[in-house]
């Protein structure tokens, strides 16, 4: 379901703007600090949305890439400022570091500027169903296992961000709209496919021994809604990739916005109205 259609979440106007509204919100694997960050994307979505809490589910700064090269453009500033306004403004900010800001676990259980640092948490939706948040990274057994071997994947999961940022430039000065070269990769290769399926029934069935009703993580770049027998299991996907949110409305229903296709549906809206003008 879209966010804009049938789901209708609560709306508000801010500063003339319309915003929706959820309960809950979770965003991951935003990854300031390298050129494949949608952080304009991003901040479209921040200035359009509201809620009570928001969860940043890791890998929010890529340290890995800030060690090897600085970079740090002023749209990713915006993004860290939104999110500062925003925990200002009274939303409550939980941000549980993933692998690639692991430097932030360090300050777990502190709270700065009204961010609270966790390692994980269980959040409660508003029909009491009690859903275990992390990032995900403890069940990724390259991760845990070889270290080495993520960073050599991490570099060419880089160059692939690269083509794609290429492909993405041509498409903005042909007109068209955001498309993920890399998300239709990985649903096409065979083994990307068995590794996020093998991810997703061992992050459900920790959830299942840990008596929760579902679990919600990042990491893997791929936004999904499953049912694993009386575990579900939600990943709000990623800003590199996909753009997408994990939300919870007001009535506790859960859904994966795709920010790109809501922008692209927006803009579709407006040159419909300036030509019936």
């Amino acid at each position: 379901m879209n966010a804009l259609g049938s789901l209708a979440p609560h709306r508000s106007a801010r500063n003339g703007r319309t915003r929706l509204h959820f309960r809950t919100i979770w965003i991951s694997d935003i990854h300031l600090g390298t050129k494949g960050c949608n952080a304009a994307m991003l901040v479209d979505f921040l200035d359009s949305v509201d809620s009570e809490t928001l969860y940043l589910v890791g890998d929010i700064v890529d340290g890995w890439q800030l060690k090897k090269r600085f970079f740090w453009p002023t749209a990713h500033n915006d993004v860290v400022w939104r999110i500062m306004k925003r925990a200002r403004r009274g939303t409550r900010v939980i941000y549980i570091p993933g692998n690639h800001d692991e430097i932030f676990r360090q300050f777990t259980g502190m709270n700065f500027g009204g961010v609270e640092i966790r390692r994980k948490m269980i959040h409660t939706t508003v029909d009491g169903r009690k859903l275990l948040v992390l990032h995900g990274d403890e069940f990724d057994a390259v991760m845990l296992a070889h270290r080495w071997l993520a960073v050599l994947g991490d570099a060419a999961y880089t160059a692939l961000m690269g083509v794609n940022r290429r492909v993405n430039q041509m498409r903005r000065w042909l007109g068209l709209p955001y498309w993920s070269l890399s998300r239709i990769a990985k649903h096409k290769v065979k083994n990307a496919v068995a590794f996020i399926s093998r991810f997703e029934e061992i992050v459900a069935h920790e959830a299942g021994r840990r008596r929760v009703d579902g679990v919600v993580c990042g990491h893997i770049h791929t936004a999904e809604i499953r049912q694993f027998g009386d575990v579900t299991y939600y990943n709000d996907g990623d800003w590199v990739e996909g753009c997408t949110a994990l939300v919870e409305h007001h009535d506790g229903t859960m859904e994966v916005l795709h920010w790109a296709e809501i922008m692209a549906a927006r803009a579709s809206e407006s040159a419909a109205m300036e030509l019936a003008a």
